[in-house]
């Protein structure tokens, strides 16, 4: 037998731990549906007053022995985050506890355990949240860095979703208008007027996504962090900078060229700005077909990166031609003198000069992701709202606009529906189930 997906297996309430496993002072288990009500009830002896918290004896309803000494919470349907009835029990966080609460809840009639992400995914369904909002979500509860979180809670609170409703209203008004042409066709100066004042208003409407587009970029890097490789040819100190970064040995160093094969990666914090520190192998020619596919990759991670350490020891060595993204760092100054050209001269190992390049790494990274929240953060929305910024463009192009009325306005119902796409309203299935999947089970 197939197994239905979570929301739409048989009972409608569902419960779980919305707090992670371990020990904890205090555990929150959750439960939404129709029978959440009969849970409070039947653990509880009581319904406290709507969004307030009670102070409770829960009992076991099979045996009526005591469980715990708990606050619970009531949240009548609508107003509570899944847009369904919601208890919650704040219970101690021992592990027997949790789990005798727990257990306790599912054997009332018609309560099941939640799947990985049920909660959420019941809020979007009864409208209480957008796929916006639960990307943001979903970012908010991974963040890391105070970049992350400030862009997660922006797009969780709903800034992408207010410059959807602004194109969306700007499509739909050019919509109207164009619609307008068709149906009075017999009307010239509404019909020359309506089209001239739509064409306007897409033009206005192409230049605004345009904005979003470009700096859709910077909203990517700060959800999944900037990405800097340490290059350079063997035995340049990679490795050894690699370790003085992280403050720990992740790499090993050895004098022996060719040690490095394969990229090792330390995730930092700089200055709030989640950064991917990469060491790759050294750049040079080998016959060991190993070191040749080290040597591979780092090209690739090089080439992939938002900036590049370019390390040398020569003291003749110039700069690199890209040095926007690549910077020429004069390592090992503790043994070999620096003649000046390059941007930093450092010693990993005495320290000398790798405050200033701490420094300057936290200033690119905060240039790089900083300022205010972007509106665009992930791939799939720079896809989507490209998406809707062709088929504005398709109708801008076409030549003879009282002749075309049609196709026109065929063109603006193609980028609404693939404006809806982004929000989730249309066509979404399969980005919900990957989307939801990830979420823990009490969320």
């Amino acid at each position: 037998m197939v197994a239905l997906p979570g929301h739409i297996r048989a009972g409608r309430t569902i419960a779980a731990v919305a707090t992670p496993a371990g020990m904890s002072g205090v555990a929150v288990i959750r439960v939404s549906g129709p029978d959440s009500i009969n849970v409070l009830k039947l653990l509880a002896n009581k319904l406290p007053p709507p969004r307030e918290a009670s102070l409770v004896t829960l009992v076991d309803p099979a045996s009526g022995q005591p469980l715990d000494r708990a606050l619970a919470l009531w949240f009548p349907a609508p107003a509570s985050f899944t847009g369904e009835d919601v208890a919650e029990l704040q219970v101690h966080g021992g592990r027997a506890v949790v789990a005798a609460v727990l257990g306790a809840t599912l054997t009332v009639s018609g309560v099941r355990p939640a799947e990985p992400g049920e909660f959420t995914r019941r809020a979007f369904e009864n409208g209480k949240l957008d796929l916006a909002a639960v990307e943001g979500l979903g970012d908010l509860l991974q963040a890391e860095t105070e970049s992350q979180r400030r862009q997660a809670y922006a797009q969780y609170s709903g800034s992408l979703a207010g410059a959807i409703a602004t194109v969306r209203d700007g499509l739909v008004g050019a919509l109207a208008l164009v619609e307008a042409s068709i149906d009075f066709p017999d009307e010239g100066d509404v019909e020359s007027g309506a089209l001239d004042e739509a064409r306007q208003r897409l033009r206005d409407l192409d230049q605004q996504i345009g904005r979003l587009i470009e700096d859709s970029r910077r909203g990517e890097r700060i959800r999944d962090g900037i990405t800097i490789a340490i290059a350079g040819l063997p035995n340049a100190g990679k490795s050894t900078l690699l370790n003085a970064l992280a403050r720990r040995d992740v790499a090993i160093v050895s004098p022996v060229p060719g040690t490095t094969r394969d990229a090792i990666e330390v995730h930092l914090d700089l200055g709030g700005v989640a950064v991917t520190l990469v060491d790759t192998a050294g750049l040079r020619d080998s016959s060991d077909p190993v070191e040749q596919e080290g040597v591979a990759r780092a090209r690739r991670r090089v080439e992939a990166a938002d900036l590049v350490l370019w390390l040398e020891t020569d003291p003749a060595a110039a700069s690199p031609q890209d040095q926007e993204k690549a910077w020429l760092i004069r390592s090992q100054i503790d043994q070999v003198a620096s003649v000046g050209g390059e941007r930093h001269a450092i010693s990993a190992v005495t320290g000398e000069g790798m405050d200033a390049l701490v420094a300057d790494l936290t200033a690119f990274a905060g240039g790089a992701a900083g300022g205010e929240p972007a509106i665009l953060v992930r791939e799939r929305h720079r896809l989507a709202i490209g998406e809707v910024r062709e088929h504005i463009a398709a109708g801008l192009a076409a030549p003879d606009w009282e002749a075309n009325a049609e196709l026109i306005a065929e063109q603006l119902r193609l980028a609404l529906g693939a404006l809806g796409r982004l929000t989730g309203r249309v066509g979404s299935e399969a980005i919900l189930d990957e989307l939801f999947s990830a979420f823990c089970i009490g969320k």
